[in-house]
């Protein structure tokens, strides 16, 4: 699995319309139908007319939406695939959101309201209301499914415990006595809460439910930490929450980090050795000229503080900007890894992806996106004498 330059998604990808009108009860127009019959198509989903005669039924009773969602998870599937992606999922396609879909499986939460993302989509935030745990394992039945009509490898995407305590409300661990003190103890208590609460989750929520899936078979599991540098001042309890969540777990563990300054990391994550692969977005600020000198790469500078952290991992190589319709074309694509692997030194250690997931843009723009990355990554491969 772990071959020079591989080439993985990093998590989501949009929710195509009959996937979404059907699992909220709407009515799908002719035209939600095409799109299901135009990229069924187009990615050789196998049996996809089935899929067609069941949103025709629509509205659908619980078991027909449960189909639906099952149904937009192969279609994902099938087009990382057919871009040529080596290891898959299937774009959190069964899931609601990253954060909602954790802590509504947890115990100890209760909702608060809805928030923009910065993709201008929402998400639903809550408020920690008592101690928290593992309602039970939330991702053991989408993995099961994904493994059973994936053809590549697979890596699991899982929201971590500093992005889940950060985006919650704590209306449990901070007591309001605590409010009232001086503002050196108040600070102290806050603190202290804030690192009790984030380790009780990737403890007692996070921990588990991979725990569930490598019983299952999950050989790869990305702890997705978008939250991971809102305090640059607590950036040692992030280290801390990941270590706490995966160490001493048989399997492979890498982690996505958001947009950034990612020099902020260091030298936090000197001390985060069993992570071992950071994939990290770089091509959104990258020139989009062809070159590889330092001049021509100016997004990438910051790889040299990944390349000489002292437990080597892996770097997962941001060279798709997930933020603008701008196809990159597969010789950009080259440049940006050739550039990588020479600062590096060794083609094994730099694996390629997008910079975030992909759900900001439609299929037909991320299908576009990945098959120039595939295409970029075939090229720095014959350039390298990998082929």
């Amino acid at each position: 699995m772990l071959k020079p330059l591989l080439s993985h998604e990093i998590g989501s990808l949009d929710k195509p319309s009959w996937r979404v009108k059907a699992s909220a009860g709407q009515p799908l127009t002719e035209d939600d139908l095409e799109v299901a019959r135009t990229w069924g198509e187009r990615v050789a989903v196998p049996d996809y007319p089935a899929l067609l005669e069941l949103l025709r039924r629509a509205p659908l009773d619980q078991n027909g939406k449960e189909d639906v969602r099952r149904w937009s998870s192969l279609y994902a599937v099938r087009m990382l695939e057919s871009a040529g992606i080596d290891v898959v999922y299937d774009g959190e396609q069964q899931r609601t959101e990253m954060y909602d879909w954790t802590v509504k499986h947890s115990n100890g939460f209760e909702k608060r309201g809805s928030v923009r993302a910065f993709d201008n989509k929402y998400y639903t935030k809550a408020a920690v209301v008592g101690p928290v745990s593992l309602r039970a394992p939330f991702h053991n039945e989408e993995f099961s499914y994904i493994r059973s009509v994936a053809h590549a490898e697979l890596k699991v995407p899982a929201t971590g415990a500093y992005t889940i305590a950060d985006w919650s409300f704590d209306e449990h661990y901070l007591h309001d006595g605590d409010l009232l003190r001086p503002a050196s103890e108040r600070q102290a208590a806050s603190k202290q809460a804030r690192q009790q609460f984030t380790i009780d989750v990737a403890r007692k929520i996070i921990r588990p439910n991979i725990q569930a899936l490598v019983a299952l078979g999950a050989r790869w599991i990305q702890v997705d930490e978008p939250g991971a540098s809102t305090e640059p001042d607590e950036l040692a309890l992030f280290v801390e929450s990941f270590n706490a969540t995966v160490e001493g777990l048989d399997a492979m563990f890498s982690t996505h980090l958001c947009f950034s300054d990612y020099a902020l990391f260091f030298p936090a994550i000197e001390a985060m050795s069993a992570c071992q692969q950071f994939a990290v977005g770089f091509a959104n600020y990258d020139s989009r000229e062809l070159g590889t000198s330092e001049r021509a790469r100016p997004g990438y500078h910051v790889i040299k503080r990944f390349r000489d952290l002292p437990y080597k991992p892996i770097l997962g190589l941001g060279v798709l900007d997930i933020h603008t319709d701008f196809i990159e074309s597969p010789e950009l694509v080259r440049d940006r890894i050739l550039y990588a692997v020479d600062v590096y030194g060794d083609p094994n250690r730099i694996h390629v992806t997008p910079d975030c997931g992909l759900r900001t843009r439609s299929w037909d723009v991320a299908y576009a996106k990945l098959r120039s990355m595939v295409g970029g990554t075939e090229l720095a491969r014959t350039e390298l004498g990998l082929t």
